[in-house]
């Protein structure tokens, strides 16, 4: 048990806002307690993270299996100009021993119908953040992510049949399919905001939103293999059908909030209902103008743009790069791929359990958690994007150099990502809604930027595109560091009391 009865611990604590009761101790020397922290195994709110790791995993499994299978549906002779440059990597590949599936359809796509293949997704995607946020605010977030990713599975079992159709046609199925999952992010954070106690915050939110990491290092791979010893088609019609698995997982074991929950232990709801009372906002007005107006909003935005463009840069385009570059076959393809992303997993989870023991023992304010952990998460890829840009044919220093990049990228999870919930707990939802509306906007545009500047697959061009992420993510990282605030703000809890950060 914690209690506070003086005015120098009220100092103390108050600057680890936010904490329970901090408004009430701000107003006046009063005493509280904060309840018996209830153990994280078998617990309800530990149990709905682990269902959202798994959603989120399905989410980018969904997401990414295109990436892979695009390489195998394209003819190579419509998919790249033959380019006798020496800045290009000499085939280094062992042949494989067991001898690939030939018979998938193959299409004549060209590099730019494929970079709007591509970017697609986010043409629907971009379009529902802010409502998904809104709704699920107002009505709750779990049957909007369920059907969201419900809805992203189907569209996905019907990819053959687009593609069959013609490109057009799979680039409306993808749209649809970013329609789909673009409630998923908001509708997380507006559950978390009534579930995830202040002081376990970043571990519950990376574990959940690790799940994503997870689905691209097991998506990638697995891809792959089936790509090359079945047929491309299989990759979506399996990857569809768990993800109808999970959403019948998701329905009838998650419920919106603690106290809707039907085995969750009295300890438990009261542990979190008593961390989270003074956090939430009683209104149900949205005070948008104070919002738009918000400078740690846009710390968020900004940050959250500029580490987007760097993650679907690589996301999209790592396969091709793996591939025309690095010269790696569709079996190597796959796994090496997917090797940044399980640094990333693993990065994410402990990173978020760090960042909680910076804040609860070491006391840390919530401030300089955030910001210590998005300039790390942010400036490291930079670095180590360019440095692979500059490794030649080393084949070996590249895909070390790609992996450290992607998993330095884990402390950004801890950084401005879980930063929604620290200044305004009562309109998360909302606000990564329009954070991620923003942070869609590199995956729209950036595989298109990134296909048409490498048109001939040099080395040269694809440092072009390095370049241009890693500017951009700097920038984002400078930005945040300036303007970012760990306290709940005025707007978000109706009170003209200001809190310090």
């Amino acid at each position: 048990m914690r209690t506070w009865d003086s005015d120098s611990e009220v100092e103390e604590e108050e600057d680890r806002s936010p904490l329970l009761g901090e408004q009430d101790v701000a107003q006046g020397n009063i005493q509280y307690r904060i309840p018996d922290k209830v153990p994280a195994c078998c617990s309800a709110r530990y149990n709905l993270a682990v269902l959202a790791l798994f959603g989120f995993f399905m989410l980018y499994a969904l997401r990414v299996n295109l990436s892979v299978a695009l390489v195998d549906m394209v003819n190579s002779t419509s998919s790249q100009q033959v380019n006798s440059s020496a800045s290009v990597c000499p085939d280094h590949s062992a042949s494989p021993q067991v001898p690939r599936n030939t018979t998938g359809k193959k299409y004549d796509w060209d590099a730019d119908t494929q970079g709007w293949i591509l970017c697609s997704f986010f043409f629907g995607y971009i379009l529902t953040q802010i409502p998904g946020g809104h709704i699920a605010g107002r009505f709750g977030g779990k049957l909007l992510l369920g059907f969201g990713i419900l809805g992203t599975a189907i569209f996905t079992l019907l990819t053959p049949l687009a593609a069959d159709l013609g490109a057009g046609y799979l680039i409306a199925v993808r749209a649809l399919e970013g329609f789909g999952e673009g409630v998923t992010f908001p509708a997380m954070h507006a559950m978390w905001s009534s579930w995830a106690p202040p002081l376990e915050r970043s571990r519950l939110l990376s574990l959940s939103y690790a799940g994503c990491q997870l689905g691209t290092v097991v998506s990638l791979p697995v891809s792959g293999l089936i790509c090359y010893y079945l047929d491309w088609i299989y990759v979506f019609y399996i990857f569809g059908a768990l993800g109808v698995v999970w959403f019948i997982l998701w329905f009838f074991l998650v419920s919106d909030t603690p106290q809707s929950h039907r085995t969750i232990s009295d300890s438990e709801k009261e542990y979190i209902l008593s961390t989270l009372k003074h956090e939430l906002s009683k209104d149900t007005d949205v005070p948008i103008c104070a919002i738009l107006k918000s400078m740690p909003l846009w710390a968020i935005v900004v940050a959250h743009f500029s580490y987007n463009w760097t993650f679907y840069t690589l996301l999209t385009l790592l396969p091709t790069y793996m591939k025309e570059i690095l010269r790696f076959n569709v079996q190597e393809n796959g796994f090496l791929s997917a090797l940044p992303y399980f640094g990333c997993w693993l990065c994410m989870i402990i990173t978020g359990y760090v960042a909680d023991l910076m804040r609860e023992k070491f006391n840390f304010s919530t401030v300089a958690v955030r910001k210590i952990f998005n300039t790390f998460g942010m400036v490291g890829p930079a670095v180590f994007l360019l440095a692979a840009g500059y490794t030649g044919c080393n084949y070996t220093l590249a895909v070390v150099f790609l992996t450290l990049s992607t998993t330095i990228g884990g402390f950004s999870m801890s950084g401005y990502n879980i930063n929604h919930l620290d200044i305004a707990p009562s309109f998360a939802g909302l606000l990564l809604g329009i954070t991620n509306t923003f942070g869609t906007i590199p995956g729209m545009v950036g595989p298109v930027i990134g296909k048409a500047l490498t048109h001939d697959n040099t080395v040269a061009q694809w440092q072009v595109v390095f370049y241009i992420a890693a500017a951009i993510n700097i920038f984002g990282a400078i930005f945040f560091a300036i303007f970012a605030s760990g306290s709940v703000q005025d707007w978000a809890v109706g009170t003209k009391k200001a809190q310090r950060s």
